[in-house]
């Protein structure tokens, strides 16, 4: 895997984004919380990390939900996955959603989501009247099947 140096400020008291195995895509992130705080059923709730990156240019963090506590607590990141731009320099925040059927307590430091590093690609757009032909064409939302 390739690695990059990202500058890290952490100003919680809970360990810095890690990654649990060799292999991991993710390291993770925790609740920088005071106390326990409840996310109650189908609320959502901005939890803060007390995390603050500098990623170089031509870099983004995404911001993903954690798998096990989504199939067991039903805790996901709200918004898909998160983008954290290389320009930004305030604190990393993690939009949760309980879309369980069951309040849940988040404890102080736990963790709460993945981040991964993924390098970017910027586009130019230029306006044209038509697009090239495909097999597929305007195919779209389940159009090949089960």
């Amino acid at each position: 895997m390739e690695k990059i140096e990202i500058k890290l400020v952490n100003h919680s008291p809970y360990p810095s984004p890690s990654y649990e195995t060799e292999g991991s895509a993710g390291a993770d992130i925790r609740a920088n919380l005071a106390e326990p705080l409840l996310i109650e059923v189908n609320g959502i709730v901005l939890i803060p990390t007390g995390l603050y990156l500098a990623l170089p240019f031509g870099y983004e963090a995404q911001i993903r939900s954690r798998s096990g506590m989504t199939l067991k607590h039903g805790i996901v990141v709200a918004n898909g996955v998160g983008t954290i731009d290389s320009d930004y320099r305030g604190e990393i925040k993690v939009v949760l959603h309980n879309i369980s059927q069951e309040d849940y307590r988040l404890q102080p430091g736990e963790r709460i989501a993945q981040m991964i590093i993924s390098p970017c690609i910027h586009a130019s757009f230029f306006l044209t009247d038509e697009l090239s032909s495909t097999d597929r064409g305007t195919g779209g939302f389940g159009h090949t099947g089960k």
